[in-house]
């Protein structure tokens, strides 16, 4: 049997660093890392299979702390275990340029898995690492080589439990089966405003339970040999995801806070830290104390990990050697790279003289062709794929019985749709892409922008992009929707123009590896331009290009987006066979046209030429950057309306004629 009295002094440390690091820091979340410690502590003594010499291993267990504000916990634990966190970052917690910021960073502390904070986020994200598992030892384990098989576990608090987007991940991971992801909940009856009762009375075992969920009550979860058969037996349901019930108490070990709102989070006060290490009968006077034999416990957690990591590399040593071919496109898959020829046939879908077709079908036929070498590219759709475009016609259902297949069902679920492609992304292995309607992205904000923050590969489909989706009216109808997108750091936005730029901006996303991609298409219909009279598509790589112009020295620009470059082309030529001098400019992604050479952007868009007028039916927020001071921009400020979106577009003066009006004003002409 353990001895009790070690883990004890193993737990006060980990919670004593908490303390100590966030009064230093005069600010922080103290009360969660106390409470949970005990938990945290058998959960990593005594059943996570992790190295902290390579925090990258592949079959490594993913530990996740969705109660991101409780950073102290992890940090605790990544150093007292031997990761590349040394304690002079513990001390610098929240500072300018540590390694501790206030919530947990994926990509700049060794060891953190998913970037957490917002509550609920990690929860969700978490449920994409576990499906990500079941996909890959689906289809890459084999009788006898089993290179792929960890759990998934979680660290979550009332707060995350009272997020709606935990509650669409964890309904989805119950209809899944996710049997290797392990939730330990912190019931500490606590938030921010006082007892979770105040908003928040439900029976959430029970609820859990309802989403199909194994629920273990563990009463005393304080004690680490209870955890400890908390999540025995938890580990023994494999049908099922497990919620394992810690009753805890926040800010354990304080005298006057612990138990109350006070320790959740601020610091504790010089005196009151004093009187909890009094309390807690630590001996050891100076701040951040890490006793020896405490030390040495965390620590076994090194050569644990690393016999496992051999024993695993000999595993995959004799899996390459059955299996080469499945283990070379294992590894690529795992380095986030894509086999020769990938893009095959996708360039040949489209040709000009093709009759005129959707953006959001070009894409389906344009996923369907890249998934064909692109084995690891899965996704679904918030219940629309009919709509989206989005299925993968021979990938099958992936369900709590079928785990090979690549079609996700989300349900109506947005916003967990967005968190479990980013846990997904996160594992490695996969290219995950989601889809819905471009109105519905309200839902999805929260994980797109930590996976920009992030820098994952993740693609974005949105469909019905405009007012051009017709009928629907208002409520589905984007308006400025692309403008706070685009305002995203690290979010690329596409928006092409026709089939064959579709078959550019699906390229586009598949290579980007150091951000999400946003890829948004027409309900409506579009000309499939022709590329023997204009530029080629493949101009929308670099983000804007020279589409068509009348003369090689314009006196008028006209840039446009997605549907609206055809009014922009058709404008120009109003105006070329009025003698003007026209360019039109495709201008599908901001973000990548940014990203060009000022020599490149000054070629497309010459700064001597004031005469410019943008097009886009959307926002016209944010278009002052590419009309300039003397251009126009033709876009919309107010809601839609319901009516067939070629009506719209006409009442709304999103025509040929309206563009080169504009134009001609801004050159002191008429056009009529």
């Amino acid at each position: 049997m353990p001895d009790a009295s070690l883990d004890t002094l193993c737990i006060n440390t980990l919670r004593l660093l908490a303390a100590d690091a966030v009064q230093q820091a005069g600010n922080g979340h103290p009360g969660g890392p106390m409470g949970q410690a005990a938990m945290a502590y058998t959960l990593w003594d005594r059943f996570l299979k992790h190295n902290p010499m390579d925090p990258d291993w592949h079959d490594r267990d993913r530990f996740v702390l969705s109660a991101g504000h409780a950073s102290m916990l992890l940090y605790g634990l990544l150093h007292l275990t031997g990761y590349d966190l040394p304690l002079d970052e513990i001390k610098r917690l929240r500072q300018w340029g540590s390694i501790t910021p206030g919530h947990p960073e994926r990509g700049l502390t060794p060891g953190v898995e998913v970037t957490t904070g917002p509550l609920g986020q990690g929860f969700a994200h978490a449920v994409g690492l576990a499906v990500a598992e079941q996909w890959l030892a689906s289809h890459y384990n084999r009788p006898g080589h089993t290179v792929i098989d960890h759990h998934t576990y979680v660290v979550a608090s009332d707060g995350d439990l009272m997020e709606g987007v935990a509650a669409e991940a964890a309904s989805l991971a119950g209809h899944l089966g996710l049997g290797k992801l392990i939730v330990l909940y912190d019931d500490n009856e606590i938030s921010i405003e006082g007892p979770t009762d105040l908003a928040f009375t439900e029976d959430v075992p029970a609820r859990f339970r309802a989403y199909g969920w194994h629920v273990v009550d563990v009463e005393e979860g304080m004690e680490p040999d209870a955890v400890h058969t908390g999540l025995r037996e938890a580990l023994a349901v494999t049908d099922r995801p497990s919620m394992v019930v810690c009753h805890t108490v926040i800010g354990y070990g304080s005298p006057n806070k612990g138990g109350t709102a006070a320790a959740h989070g601020a610091a504790l006060g010089a005196d009151e830290v004093t009187l909890t290490k009094e309390a807690l009968g630590w001996t050891y006077e100076e701040p951040f104390a890490t006793p020896q034999e405490a030390l040495d416990v965390y620590r076994q957690a090194v050569p644990r990990g690393q016999a496992a990591q051999r024993e695993w590399e000999e595993r995959f040593s004799a899996y390459r050697e059955a299996y080469p071919e499945l283990a070379a496109e294992l590894e690529r898959a795992w380095a986030g790279e894509l086999p020769d020829g990938w893009s095959a046939g996708a360039d040949a879908l489209f040709n000009p003289g093709d009759k005129p077709i959707s953006t959001r079908e070009a894409s389906g036929r344009t996923l369907n062709a890249l998934v064909q070498h692109v084995h690891g590219l899965v996704g679904g759709s918030a219940d629309l794929a009919p709509s989206n475009n989005t299925r993968l016609s021979e990938g099958g259902d992936f369900s709590a019985d079928e785990r090979t297949a690549s079609n996700l069902h989300f349900g109506v679920r947005e916003h967990a749709m967005a968190a479990v492609a980013n846990g997904m992304a996160l594992h490695g292995g996969l290219v995950p892409y989601t889809g819905t309607f471009l109105t519905f992205s309200d839902y999805m904000r929260p994980p797109m922008r930590l996976a920009a923050l992030m820098g994952i590969r993740v693609v974005y489909v949105f469909t019905h992009d405009s007012i051009g989706l017709g009928e629907d009216g208002p409520t589905h109808q984007p308006i400025e929707h692309l403008a706070g997108l685009r305002a995203v750091p690290n979010l690329t936005v596409i928006r092409p123009a026709d089939a064959t730029e579709t078959v550019e901006a699906w390229k586009a996303a598949i290579e980007r590896t150091g951000g999400p991609t946003l890829l948004t298409f027409s309900r409506q219909n579009l000309p499939v331009l022709d590329r023997d009279e204009l530029a080629p598509a493949d101009g929308l790589q670099r983000g804007g290009y020279v589409l068509w112009e009348s003369a090689p020295s314009p006196e008028v620009i006209i840039v446009g987006t997605g549907s609206e470059v055809q009014v922009a082309l058709d404008a120009g030529k109003l105006l070329a066979e009025k003698g003007v001098a026209a360019r039109v400019v495709s201008l599908p992604s901001w973000e990548l046209f940014d990203a060009q050479p000022r020599e490149y952007r000054d070629s497309v868009l010459p700064p001597e030429v004031t005469a410019r007028v943008t097009v886009e039916a959307a926002s016209s927020f944010g278009w002052e950057r590419y009309a300039g001071p003397g251009g126009r921009i033709v876009g919309i400020d107010h809601f839609g309306a319901s009516a067939p979106g070629g009506e719209l577009f006409k009442q709304f003066g999103f025509t040929a004629e309206r563009v080169a009006a504009e134009a001609a004003e801004l050159l002191g002409r008429v056009t009529a």
